[in-house]
């Protein structure tokens, strides 16, 4: 958390929370209030540490990415890829990875890149490589700069595959 001189949030501008229950307490009721990021963070908190719900984190990502916040459907398609509090389905992975690439989300852009080679789909893949290279992915900007030195893209970006 951001932390003033002040003491206080620099958001809200009310007295940060003394304890780590008071923040607990204080995020549980964002999330009450249907506030995406809490739910996403919630999520998290709760599939971490000792605890690792991960079922009740997989529905706070789904009510987070609902909510819009791309990093709820992340989450939830790295759940489904790994089979954490689901069973493994790769289909629903490719789902929401699609869901939080079109909500902005970077990372998920990349994994729908890499989810394309294996599938064999290389033009949907260097497309998904080069959105997220635009925004800055490093391991995009590796795959666009493989597949050019090797032959399989154009000068003008069409796939020779």
């Amino acid at each position: 958390m951001i932390k003033e001189k002040t003491g206080l949030c620099p958001f809200c501008r009310i007295p940060l929370p003394s304890s780590d229950k008071e923040e607990m307490k204080r995020l549980i009721k964002l999330v009450h209030g249907g506030h995406a990021h809490a739910t996403y963070n919630y999520g998290c908190y709760t599939r971490g540490g000792n605890r690792q719900d991960w079922e009740k984190a997989n529905g706070l990502f789904l009510k987070a990415g609902e909510l819009g916040c791309a990093e709820g459907y992340l989450h939830l398609a790295y759940s489904y890829q790994e089979g954490k509090g689901t069973r493994v389905d790769k289909k629903k992975a490719k789902y929401y990875y699609e869901l939080a690439a079109m909500g902005g989300d970077v990372c998920a852009r990349t994994n729908l890149g890499g989810i394309e080679v294996k599938d064999g789909n290389s033009d949907r893949a260097l497309k998904h490589f080069l959105i997220a290279a635009r925004t800055g992915s490093k391991v995009s900007l590796e795959m666009v700069k493989v597949a050019y030195q090797s032959g399989h893209v154009t000068k003008d970006g069409e796939c020779g595959v």
